[in-house]
């Protein structure tokens, strides 16, 4: 049953990443999130309970992400045809305790460049390209094994204004030769006073308006991070967090808005692989991933939009 779960945590992954660069044509966002420490469940057989440790892990992260056109243009029927140059990183700082040998990194960061263009096909379809390379590492030294390329292309079609679903090709570096893997992504969102939203695979909103500058939210958001950390056996990390809580929006002015979130950091996962394609494929049998407890968590962000798809 486990056998494609790393397969799927990399989709997750590159997938959130298309899914912010479709989002926003020109913008800039900043998120910094606390998780406290919480207790390490290392991997069990399926129908098994986890072992209790006294080995905890907290996080605290600093995400952000800048799109800066290169040139926007608009048809007679109102759609975009944009070229813009993106650059995304995110640095966490994880405190490790009670662990006889350290088994996480202390310090992740990721930072990526890339090239985004998207241009309408026909009356209701458009198509997103995107390229990007950049550098994932444990901060313990940086080789060319720290950096990952990665490019797609995404054929979206617009239902209606509130209903687009894209899919498309995506080719990864990510375990050493290039992998082409199949991407999808459904954004959905309805109008009014009480409004829902998914972003799948990122986001799922619940909304109440409660006036023009302020909304009230409940949110279940996905994020990963992922570095390569130089052991010889697994020298792969993937870091995978689903969280839910409250999120009330303030709308500052016209393009900026202020998101506070306070809620629980429900999955959490650290999980070392191979980069091999060989073991890609392994059936690791009927087996829970090593994760970490429920605990709390908090983030406050910053969004400025200049335009939206």
């Amino acid at each position: 049953m486990m056998k494609f779960f790393n397969y799927g945590l990399l989709l997750f992954i590159l997938l959130i990443s298309l899914e912010s660069k479709a989002q926003e044509l020109s913008g800039f966002r900043l998120k910094a999130e606390y998780i406290p420490l919480s207790r390490y469940i290392p991997e069990t057989k399926v129908g098994e309970t986890g072992q209790k440790t006294e080995q905890k892990s907290d996080m605290r992260r600093l995400e952000g992400a800048i799109s800066i056109p290169l040139s926007m243009k608009v048809d007679s029927l109102g759609r975009a045809k944009v070229w813009a140059v993106t650059l995304g990183g995110s640095y966490a700082k994880i405190k490790n305790q009670n662990y006889e040998v350290q088994l996480f990194p202390d310090e992740l960061l990721n930072a990526s460049v890339g090239l985004m263009h998207l241009r309408p096909l026909g009356k209701s379809w458009n198509m997103l390209f995107m390229a990007s390379a950049g550098v994932y590492t444990d901060l313990k030294g940086i080789s060319s094994q720290d950096i990952l390329v990665m490019g797609g292309v995404i054929f979206i079609k617009q239902f209606n204004p509130n209903l687009a679903l894209g899919v498309g090709p995506v080719v990864s570096n990510t375990f050493g030769i290039p992998m082409v893997l199949p991407a999808i992504f459904l954004n959905w969102k309805t109008n009014g006073k009480f409004q829902v939203m998914v972003n799948f695979p990122e986001k799922v909103e619940l909304a109440y308006k409660a006036s023009e500058g302020i909304k009230l939210k409940v949110v279940a958001e996905v994020s990963a991070m992922t570095a390569d950390v130089g052991r010889k056996d697994k020298a792969f990390l993937s870091y995978l967090q689903v969280i839910s809580g409250f999120q009330p929006e303030f709308k500052l002015n016209k393009s900026l808005s202020l998101q506070l979130t306070a809620g629980a950091s429900l999955y959490r996962s650290m999980e070392f692989t191979s980069r091999k394609l060989k073991d890609f494929f392994k059936d690791k049998g009927d087996v829970n991933p090593p994760h970490f407890e429920t605990t709390a968590y908090g983030a406050v962000g910053l969004k400025w939009n200049l335009g939206k798809r």
